[in-house]
């Protein structure tokens, strides 16, 4: 059986779902490229990149001869296309790690008793020296990124104040680049990434090895709950999340060397806010 898609193609009607979805998925993200000057062409080239690497990937892990032919049939490129794009390199430069470093040295500033004051409360540091100094901050919590880098990373997103005398002071409780639609838009890469990710795994995943993925949301709301909802989610989400992060970084390697364990992996849990008006109708 056959379905007639928005566009007047006709597609299976056991994909109508996940059509659908595609759909749902692609507008918010076109809004963005369409504001930043991306046409369809650039937008197009990249699909074809993803679904050449993936097929690849794919036939890898079976432990198959990834052919050009192969590929192509698997895509529906053509063998021109295929063999012109697996020439490239393989591109994915999300910079996750100076996120993920930016964090951890906000959360290790904020925590960790060396780097605060007698209030319990993040100290103002000296550039560099081996106690109560950015530099030693940095190099607990960064792994092997400069402070220097790191220092530039966190002026650049207005996280903390350097004085004349070089001492720097917090002025954030996280890291979030308020203002800096470049960066926003490199945390968007990482985590819608991370979150259709999670959908991939539960749909083959057998029920006691699904990830957790749950929303709440209702949709007939009157205008005057949605200030104090919003104010409660900032509030309780936040409160769990430092719980969350607490047990990561009690847990993880890189901000706490003494952990024990093999293996290499990430792990975390995202929560976002959403609204959307709909018609009074």
């Amino acid at each position: 059986m056959y379905h007639f898609g928005v566009f007047g193609n006709i597609i299976p009607i056991m994909n109508k779902i996940l059509y659908t979805a595609c759909y749902l998925i692609l507008k918010p993200l076109v809004r963005i490229l369409l504001r930043k000057g991306i046409a369809f062409g650039e937008l197009s080239q990249i699909a074809k990149r993803v679904y050449v690497q993936v097929a690849d990937d794919n036939l890898t892990k079976k432990k198959k001869r990834a052919t050009t032919s192969q590929i192509a049939i698997i895509t529906g490129l053509t063998r021109k296309d295929v063999a012109n794009l697996r020439k490239l390199p393989v591109d994915e430069t999300i910079p996750t790690v100076r996120y993920n470093r930016g964090v951890r040295v906000i959360e290790g500033w904020k925590k960790d008793k060396e780097f605060n004051n007698n209030n319990g409360e993040p100290a103002t540091l000296s550039l560099l020296g081996d106690k109560q100094s950015f530099e030693r901050l940095v190099e607990r919590y960064s792994g092997d990124m400069p402070y220097r880098a790191m220092l530039q990373e966190l002026k650049r997103i207005n996280a903390v104040d350097v004085s004349d005398d070089d001492s720097i002071s917090l002025l954030v409780d996280e890291y979030i680049p308020h203002g800096d639609e470049d960066a926003i838009i490199e945390i968007l890469g990482v985590d819608v990434e991370h979150l259709i990710t999670t959908f991939d795994h539960n749909l083959s995943a057998k029920k006691d090895e699904r990830r957790y993925q749950r929303k709440v949301s209702y949709n007939n709301l009157p205008i005057e709950a949605i200030a104090p909802f919003k104010e409660m989610v900032d509030k309780d989400a936040q409160a769990l999340l430092v719980k969350f992060n607490k047990w990561l970084a009690e847990n993880d390697r890189d901000s706490s060397p003494n952990v024990k364990g093999t293996g290499k992996v990430q792990a975390g849990v995202g929560i976002y806010y959403f609204e959307k008006e709909l018609s009074s109708k």
